[in-house]
């Protein structure tokens, strides 16, 4: 026996008003009496009804959807991101619409393009490489908003909230020298990506400015599964044992490297004894990271910050369409334990 669902009709007969009324109380607009508005909700409640927001944006020709298009959902680090976005949308009264792209072009591009069909308000993306330009026209073909939440700034056309990763690597590494360190390596990260190389900027840049050597060969690329850290770093400190500290890539390379460096005859912490010790410092903090042993030192950026300023920037893009794109620059901290 099927149920009928209450309709904006039952609502106005039940509250003895005009639909057009029960409309204006559900959007809030108008000069509707406390009694009325009263009357219309208790309405509401006693006969469950639940307003059709998808037929309302199509008749309105607005929506309270915010489409989010992440390359890896399962990374801590846009998990953050989209914790913060949620957040601060919901306050809004706007939901998240999320998606999964990879490293995909095109894949990205489709998503988006879905987002449009299904009518969001606005997108927030991190822009693959070279399949940038071809997300932005489609959205500007839209008319909506769009903000990069990209790890590394690659586009100065479009509103942009990230990390500063050139002053996260040189916040690092000026730590690493602080301590006595002078034979500094750095572990992870792949080529192709932005984010290393603007790290590696600030980290090559410090060094330079102490005075300090810079090797080529003391910067190891592996992908962001542990057990390749934890392979890259035993044999980096194998073949260089004078290097006394590793900078670390993300908090995945940080973890593995402290079992390469274990298996390479290392022991992990602050104090550097030529030669027997070895510092890791990462990016990124983790969860787990004051469990491991030793506990881990981060550069970190909060990536929920990142979310919350992302929304706030897409509700002012929303609400002033002609404002200039903006660059929001969440600063990093160091979160020091025992590792350096």
């Amino acid at each position: 026996m099927s149920i009928t669902k209450p309709k904006i009709t039952d609502v106005a007969k039940y509250a003895g008003v005009s639909v057009s009324t029960v409309s204006l109380v559900l959007s809030g607009k108008g000069r509707i009496s406390d009694a009325t508005i009263t009357k219309v909700n208790q309405a509401i409640e006693t006969l469950g009804y639940v307003r059709n927001n998808a037929a309302a944006n199509l008749r309105s020709n607005t929506s309270n959807l915010i489409g989010l298009v992440l390359r890896d959902i399962t990374d801590p680090f846009y998990m953050g991101i989209t914790a913060g976005l949620s957040d601060q949308l919901e306050k809004q009264g706007y939901m998240l619409f999320l998606a999964q792209s990879g490293n995909d072009k095109n894949k990205q591009l489709n998503c988006i393009q879905s987002m449009i069909q299904q009518g969001v308000a606005g997108i927030v993306f991190c822009p693959v490489r070279e399949g940038t330009q071809a997300c932005l026209d489609l959205i500007k073909h839209a008319n909506i908003p769009a903000i990069s939440i990209a790890r590394a700034d690659i586009n100065a056309n479009m509103d942009y909230v990230g990390p500063d990763n050139t002053h996260a690597a040189t916040l690092a590494t000026q730590h690493l020298i602080a301590q006595g360190h002078r034979h500094i390596a750095y572990l992870g990260g792949t080529s192709d990506s932005l984010t290393r190389a603007e790290r590696i900027g600030g980290y090559c840049s410090t060094l330079m400015q102490y005075g300090l050597p810079f090797k080529n060969e003391w910067v190891v690329e592996c992908d962001r599964r542990q057990q390749s850290a934890a392979d890259a770093a035993e044999e980096l400190l194998n073949k260089h044992p004078k290097i006394t500290a590793i900078l670390c890539h993300r908090s995945a390379t940080t973890i593995g490297a402290i079992y390469g460096a274990q298996a390479a005859g290392k022991t992990i912490g602050k104090d550097n004894y030529i030669g027997q010790e070895v510092a890791l410092l990462g990016f990124d903090d983790a969860a787990e990271a004051e469990l491991t042993t030793p506990s881990l030192s981060f550069v970190n950026t909060s990536t929920k910050q990142i979310g919350q300023q992302a929304a706030l920037q897409m509700i002012r893009k929303m609400q002033q369409p002609q404002l200039p794109p903006q660059r929001i620059i969440i600063s990093p901290t160091m979160i020091l334990r025992d590792s350096a």
